[in-house]
């Protein structure tokens, strides 16, 4: 899940370094499956995945301010050769023909293993800055898997269905 990193000599500025980093690779592995499945329009599971680019995309610049009103122009001592795959969907998950369902699924899957990456190294955590700032993000990766279980259970029974479907996505999402 992470590569050479020791998550138990982290600081309070690199665990948001790490924070905003997962939130960047997320956001590129999103972009990448957009780009892959096309813009299909709305209910389709291309622009379903430009809006979660755009949801971490979001999430990471909120991250970049805290860091910002924290550490200043500090350079950042971690990249993304320190991580790999902690939120980011999995390469292989998407295909052309996949159903919108099928696309929630890969995101719900995707938050799924981002709160358990926060929860499997708190025990590693000895900073109490960093230990409370990782039990926020577990939080929130929490609330991501809730919103994205609640907008599966308000898609319509075509959602299922093989290739591009047409319902509103912003009733949705």
């Amino acid at each position: 899940m992470y590569a050479s990193l020791d998550l138990s000599t982290l600081s309070p500025m690199d665990a948001l370094d790490l924070a905003i980093l997962i939130e960047q690779e997320a956001h590129k592995r999103y972009l990448n499956f957009a780009s892959q499945l096309g813009q299909g329009g709305e209910g389709s599971p291309g622009t379903f995945f430009q809006y979660m680019a755009e949801n971490e995309e979001k999430h990471g610049k909120e991250l970049t301010k805290r860091r910002k009103a924290l550490f200043g122009d500090a350079p950042m001592r971690l990249n993304l050769d320190d991580l790999f795959d902690v939120e980011a969907p999995e390469i292989g998950s998407i295909r052309s023909t996949m159903s919108v369902l099928q696309a929630f699924e890969v995101a719900l899957s995707a938050e799924q293993k981002a709160y358990d990456f926060f929860d499997q190294t708190l025990p590693q955590i000895t900073d109490t800055d960093v230990h409370a700032l990782f039990v926020e993000l577990r939080a929130e990766e929490k609330d991501h898997i809730r919103m994205v279980r609640e907008i599966m259970e308000t898609l319509p029974p075509s959602a299922s269905t093989e290739g591009e479907i047409e319902y509103n996505e912003t009733s949705y999402l």
